[in-house]
């Protein structure tokens, strides 16, 4: 039988077992409770870094580049001079790019709305690539004209490459002219690139029976090109200002004065 005197001494001996067996229970949930919250991050950071990893998984689609867009709160800065109280432009659409390009395109539609000319006056911005061929663009406006600021001519081969068709003298200045390959009779495309201002002046018609009435069509259109606003480039208002000195009237007797060269003369230099 235990002594009173040996119960009581190991009573200090209990109490000490039990708060150290409390103090380890502590200790280990503490121990689990932290490792459970570092799971749970590392988790929410794994999931972090998958979401800001799905726009390049998502079919290797690389991201879109801003694009063209309508302005419509833009005013039109661009008119042809009227003939006639009659004739109008069909269409006055104003594209305007995040890099600072603007593009005013004026469009000409005959039976059953089929665009029979497109002038489009394209300012150039940060969007503008000095390593694509103009012709390029115009191509795609003579030949694949389904969307905004396209133009589609009559028997005209998206595919097919251009072939230049001569000069025409305008108030502008030369103006090459161009063709689809091997097709004398279509439509006949245009352009005018000015490097001071940034600008280019492209389009075609198919306006007329013979290649002569085309180009004289088309020298008329740019010779009653007139600018409303230039805005704030002043430079854009002093190279239509010149130009004006050198308008011409559009009688299709004066045609044979605007044609220079072959009809496949070799252009050089800026257009």
């Amino acid at each position: 039988m235990q002594s009173p005197e040996a119960s009581t001494a190991a009573t200090p001996t209990q109490i000490h077992l039990a708060v150290a067996n409390f103090a380890d229970e502590v200790v280990g949930t503490l121990a689990r409770l932290f490792a459970y919250v570092g799971t749970l991050a590392l988790f929410a950071i794994l999931g972090l870094a998958a979401l800001a990893q799905l726009p390049s998984l998502r079919d290797d689609a690389p991201a879109l580049k801003p694009d063209w867009s309508v302005a419509d709160r833009s005013h039109p800065a661009f008119a042809i001079s009227r003939l006639d109280s009659l004739e109008k432009t069909a269409s006055y659409t104003i594209l305007r790019h995040p890099e600072g390009g603007r593009r005013d395109v004026m469009r000409w539609t005959g039976e059953a709305d089929r665009p029979v000319a497109e002038l489009d006056i394209y300012r150039e911005g940060g969007e503008f690539d000095v390593a694509r061929p103009a012709t390029a663009d115009l191509a795609v406006q003579m030949g694949l004209g389904m969307g905004l600021g396209m133009g589609l001519g009559a028997g005209l081969d998206a595919a097919a490459p251009l072939e230049q068709a001569g000069l025409i003298d305008t108030k502008f200045g030369p103006v090459a002219l161009f063709r689809p390959t091997g097709t004398a009779q279509a439509c006949l495309g245009y352009l005018k690139r000015s490097e001071e201002p940034a600008l280019q002046i492209s389009g075609f018609s198919c306006q007329g029976d013979t290649l002569p009435a085309r180009r004289a069509a088309i020298a008329c259109t740019l010779n009653r090109l007139t600018l409303l606003t230039s805005g704030n480039e002043p430079k854009l208002a002093e190279l239509f200002a010149r130009a004006e000195l050198k308008r011409r009237g559009c009688d299709p007797q004066g045609a044979p004065d605007w044609l220079l060269g072959a009809a496949n003369a070799q252009l050089r230099g800026a257009l």
